[in-house]
């Protein structure tokens, strides 16, 4: 046998830890010989410790004991009634082998029984089946007389009957016996038929009923939710489906009610597409859309379960057909009117207080959740057709608006005046109002239109400006045949000058945004060419006057002192005095223009008509004449309130001085200072000018040339052309002063 140490290997290795801890702690102890003298306290107290843990110990393993003690006593009880429930079912096992025989004769008892208990089940209902065609006629009269539920619970009672004989024979596989009960009971289907025409009749005429007589409307309701309940068990049970089930009422109540919505208001026969047609119909449509939704709001909503949503199925379908509706309508020809009335009742009316957002609907009636009502394509198809029909109405309105400019241009009177006395005419005020008009119509939409409307408006002004151009131009054809017609031809361009700078002036004001008064470019450009072509018509004039006294330029007559050029400063004083009928910065652009053309036609005339001076003498009273023609006109510019630094005057002062000048030699730095000054002069314009000196050498010439050469020049931006226009003739004989031979 083993020794207690080697079987408890655990309790050796214990005892000596324990050893070790208490030899430990007792050198810690007593370390001192002073605490020896507590060495009786300390023996005492581990003794008192020691008796309590071995008192303890012992009541632990006491209890132990005692527990197993008590579990090996239910084991042998257990075991001994495990025994005596065997013995007993191995009794119970021979009994039922024994009883086997017995067992075969209760079974055809079964099978007696049932058939026992479906003999009593049909002969209990053969009273019902036998009275179910006397049931029908009885189901019949209640329907005659509305008298819904009656006949409606009547006709439930007969169904169950019918599905209670169909399920059995379903389970006994019987499906051909199924023919003769659904023949038996064919009436069903009739009366269901009459029944259900009756529901919807009342549907259909809802909205009446529930203001009229709501009795008949709730009634039909509860008939559709009693089939409901029925539908749903039987697909819950889902053993056997009675023929017509599910019939799926609910649902035929609420695709009922939809085309009665639909079917009263928006299957109307084809409207005339005209806007006042139009806007009827849409009136009739707000009104009774509104009214029919406050019926179901305060009346149907009550007679209907909560789960129907009926307002907000009613709402939805007043709105899907809606959407079809104006579909429908925009397939028309619609004129603009008809246009803008169905985008402002689409975009405005129908979210307003006056229909969808009325106080009345408000706030169980949202339409904010479902689909616009028109798309975001169909707002911009529509819009764009409708700025089309304005910009046709807008040409017609404009091109007869210049008919009539166009024959009051030929009226033997003068344009009217302003307050101020400057010629106008009503085309502006017509033209910006008509623009306007329809930018500001066509804000109460939506910005996308007003800006489409407002581009529109600016193209269409750019065409009406070039059109007017063109009829100005036909005017000025007509005046070169008589200069008598137009009797008032120079005051009706003027007013075409007025009424330019006021359109000029007014486009900024159509723009949508206030913000942004910018005219684009191409229009500006349309109104600067209006602007050139009626000041070159005025030009023109003033040249066919001033060109009888340029022919006299240069003469002997003119050279020696005449009132040549006094005679051209009446004609443009006289000219002046009709540009002051113009706005100050078109008649400051005239006369700047007018003076251009004066000192170009006066060099014209110098250079095309060149004569040779032959000596100093000459070519001093030469010099001397041209002086006093340009301060002449230079005083008269002046006078008219045109300052010099817009004169090109300075022009025929420089050519003096080139002319004037006593030193041939000198020349070629001379011609450099001009032709830097005036970069648009050629060489033969300088050629020219050396031939009327009459002393210029070949040499000289030579030289002044190659230094044209040398020095090309560049015309700077803003430059004002005043040579380049003139073209100066083949060399011929040229005109010689007082009486010396030509050269």
């Amino acid at each position: 046998a083993s020794s207690p140490d080697e079987e408890w290997p655990e309790a050796e290795k214990a005892e000596k830890l324990a050893r070790g801890a208490a030899l430990k702690w007792a050198s810690g102890v007593f370390y001192r010989p002073e605490k020896l003298e507590g060495l009786g306290h300390y023996r005492r107290r581990e003794t008192q410790r020691n008796n309590s843990i071995q008192s303890r110990l012992k009541s632990t393993v006491q209890s132990y004991l005692e527990g197993v003690s008590a579990g090996l006593e239910q084991l042998r009880s257990a075991a001994q009634e495990v025994q005596g429930v065997c013995q007993d079912l191995g009794a119970a096992r021979w009994a039922l082998l024994d009883s086997a025989d017995h067992f075969q004769g209760l079974q055809q008892m079964r099978k007696l029984m049932e058939e026992h208990v479906q003999l009593a089940s049909v002969v209990q209902v053969l009273p019902q089946i036998f009275s179910v065609h006397e049931v029908f006629s009885h189901i019949l009269q209640l329907l005659h007389g509305q008298h819904l539920l009656e006949a409606h619970v009547e006709l439930m009672m007969v169904e169950q009957l019918r599905d209670d004989i169909l399920s059995q024979l379903h389970l006994r596989g019987l499906s051909g016996a199924q023919a003769t009960v659904l023949s038996y009971f064919s009436g069903l289907q009739d009366l269901n038929e009459s029944l259900a025409k009756q529901l919807w009749d009342i549907v259909g005429s809802s909205l009446r009923l529930v203001r009229e007589d709501p009795v008949l409307f709730v009634t039909a309701v509860r008939i559709i939710e009693r089939e409901e309940k029925i539908d749903d068990t039987l697909l819950l049970e889902a053993t056997f489906l009675p023929p017509g089930r599910p019939k799926g009422w609910r649902q035929k109540f609420y695709q009922v009610l939809q085309d009665t919505i639909t079917g009263a208001r928006f299957h109307a026969p084809r409207m005339d597409a005209e806007g006042p047609g139009l806007a009827k119909h849409l009136a009739v449509l707000q009104k009774d859309i509104v009214s029919e939704l406050r019926v179901v709001k305060d009346l149907m909503v009550q007679c209907v379960p909560a789960h129907y949503n009926i307002l907000s199925v009613c709402t939805a379908t007043y709105h899907q057909a809606l959407t079809s509706h104006l579909q429908e309508i925009l397939r028309e020809d619609l004129d603009k009117q008809g246009l803008f009335l169905l985008l402002e009742w689409a975009l405005r009316v129908y979210h307003s207080p006056e229909m969808m957002g009325h106080p009345d609907l408000l706030p169980e009636v949202d339409v904010s959740a479902l689909d616009p009502l028109m798309s975001s394509e169909l707002v911009d198809q529509t819009e764009r057709r409708y700025v089309m029909k304005v910009k046709a109405s807008v040409f017609e309105w404009m091109q007869r608006t210049l008919e009539v400019e166009f024959k009051e241009w030929f009226r033997e009177e003068e344009p009217e005046t302003d307050h101020q006395g400057f010629f106008q005419s009503a085309l502006p005020a017509i033209v910006m109002q008509m623009l306007n008009e329809n930018i500001q119509v066509a804000s109460l939409i939506t910005n996308s239109l007003q800006q489409k409307i407002y581009n529109m408006a600016l193209e269409e002004l750019e065409a009406f400006l070039g059109r007017l151009r063109e009829a100005l131009a036909q005017c000025g054809k007509e005046h070169q045949q008589d200069r008598a017609v137009p009797k008032y031809y120079i005051s009706h361009l003027l007013a075409v000058l007025n009424n330019n700078l006021a359109l000029s002036n007014s486009v900024s004001s159509l723009h949508p945004d206030t913000a942004c008064r910018e005219v684009p470019g191409s229009l500006q450009a349309a109104l600067d060419r209006m602007q050139k072509k009626a000041t070159q018509l005025l030009l023109e004039e003033l040249l066919l006057d001033l060109q009888p006294l340029c022919l006299q330029l240069p003469s002997r007559k003119w050279l020696s002192g005449s009132q040549l050029v006094g005679s051209m400063c009446e004609v443009i004083d006289k000219y002046a005095k009709d540009f002051s009928r113009v706005r100050k910065p078109v008649f400051t652009l005239l006369l700047a223009e007018s003076e251009l053309l004066v000192v170009n036609q006066y060099l014209r005339a110098l250079l095309q008509r060149k004569m040779v001076c032959k000596s100093r003498e000459e070519r001093g009273q030469l010099c001397h004449r041209l002086l006093q023609d340009a301060t002449q006109l230079r005083e008269l510019f002046c006078g008219l309130g045109l300052d010099r630094g817009q004169q090109s005057l300075e022009a025929v002062f420089a050519l003096r001085e080139l002319i004037y000048l006593k030193d041939p030699a000198l020349l070629s730095l001379e011609v450099l200072g001009f032709i830097t000054k005036y970069p648009d002069v050629s060489d033969e314009h300088i050629s020219t000018l050396l031939d009327i000196r009459g002393d210029v050498s070949k040499e000289v010439r030579h030289v002044v040339l190659e230094m044209m050469a040398q020095h090309p020049q560049v015309l700077p931006e803003g430059y004002r052309p005043i040579f380049s226009t003139i073209l100066v003739p083949v060399p011929e004989l040229p005109f010689c002063l007082r009486k010396g031979k030509c050269a």
